[in-house]
């Protein structure tokens, strides 16, 4: 059995490839056709002209839905290993909380691009990564408190470097971006897809442009921590069955045809 055959574990590993290969995608048809620099853009700016903003929508509802579905099975996860204890539980309905209202700025990114509803999508990311950041901290947290008995001590370090990557990320991309369009360097700069190296505020643009690149990396990589849990873990679908029929019939009629059928049989 592969890998990726035990339990869920295809769930993160989906997620991330998926995700992945939307950016990458949508960065190559955008180089391709001259749409933006070669060197490092923004990722908003790889999904803004068509085709590769149809690409990049749609591919990153996908991934919203993939994140939905693995954050939902996280939760039921540690809801079961640990059923009796009042804290974890509520940390983790506020995880699941935050994780859905981070798929709902994904979406949000997804289908409002950046040249046309600037601060839509601004919102969007705020909900993506902002929230993102904090379901991280949240799971951070419940991985601390779950070992040694349920996580090792080793899954919880990983979690807290990579939070800390991710946080790292949030602060130069928003210190960055601060300078970037304080107007020092000009106006209307959201709309600009083509850089010079000659030109002011071309440092400030690219360390906003790789902060952002790490940061949706450091995302990823967050849930890839998650393929081990989810090896030991599977769901399954229980069918109650209240009627012998799919019609609104009568249950006196039913009753009387189940009699005539065993009749019948006899």
């Amino acid at each position: 059995m592969w890998w990726f055959q035990q339990g869920l574990s295809v769930l993160p590993a989906a997620l991330v490839v998926w995700s992945a290969a939307s950016f990458v995608f949508s960065y190559i048809t955008a180089i391709v056709l001259h749409h933006v620099d070669p060197l490092v853009p923004y990722i908003s700016d790889t999904g803004t002209i068509p085709p590769e903003r149809c690409l990049f929508g749609i591919m990153l509802n996908i991934s919203a839905f993939l994140g939905m579905a693995t954050m939902y099975v996280r939760y039921k996860q540690v809801y079961a290993l640990n059923p009796e204890k009042s804290k974890i539980i509520k940390l983790n309905k506020t995880g699941l909380t935050l994780g859905l209202m981070s798929c709902f700025g994904l979406c949000i990114i997804a289908n409002f691009q950046k040249c046309i509803l600037y601060y839509i999508h601004v919102v969007g990311a705020c909900l993506t990564f902002g929230i993102g950041a904090v379901y991280m901290l949240v799971q951070t947290i419940l991985s601390y408190l779950m070992q040694p008995e349920v996580h090792s001590k080793d899954i919880f370090w990983i979690r807290l470097t990579v939070l800390l990557w991710c946080c790292s990320s949030i602060v130069s991309m928003f210190v960055s971006s601060v300078v970037l369009y304080s107007g020092l360097y000009g106006t209307n700069l959201v709309q600009k897809l083509h850089w010079d190296p000659q030109e002011k505020g071309y440092t400030a643009h690219i360390i906003s442009t790789v902060s952002e690149w790490s940061l949706a990396f450091s995302f990823l990589s967050f849930f890839l921590t998650y393929i081990r849990d989810f090896q030991k873990i599977s769901l399954r679908a229980v069918v109650s069955l209240h009627g012998q029929t799919l019609y609104n019939t009568p249950q006196s009629f039913v009753t009387d045809e189940q009699t005539l059928l065993i009749a019948g049989s006899i």
